[in-house]
């Protein structure tokens, strides 16, 4: 069964981390998030910081989307 961690900001559930072998999947239920839909991260720290940062500001972090979102997009789902 695969491990999964409940994403909120502020009492608000936005989405879902799913533990994989390689990293953290977000799952988004809210329609902020959908950028961040489907894609992998290596921690859930990773996770949730991307997440409050979109859901906070509508865009990620300026030093996040220049190390993480290319990995991102390495391991975005089908």
């Amino acid at each position: 069964m695969l491990q999964s961690h409940v994403i909120d900001i502020d009492g608000a559930f936005v989405g879902a981390a799913v533990r994989l072998d390689t990293g953290y999947r977000f799952i988004a239920t809210d329609i902020r998030l959908e950028e961040l839909d489907g894609t992998v991260w290596p921690s859930l720290a990773d996770v949730k910081r991307l997440a409050r940062s979109l859901y906070l500001t509508g865009r990620f972090a300026p030093a996040a989307r220049q190390q993480a979102a290319p990995v991102a997009k390495l391991h975005r789902a089908a």
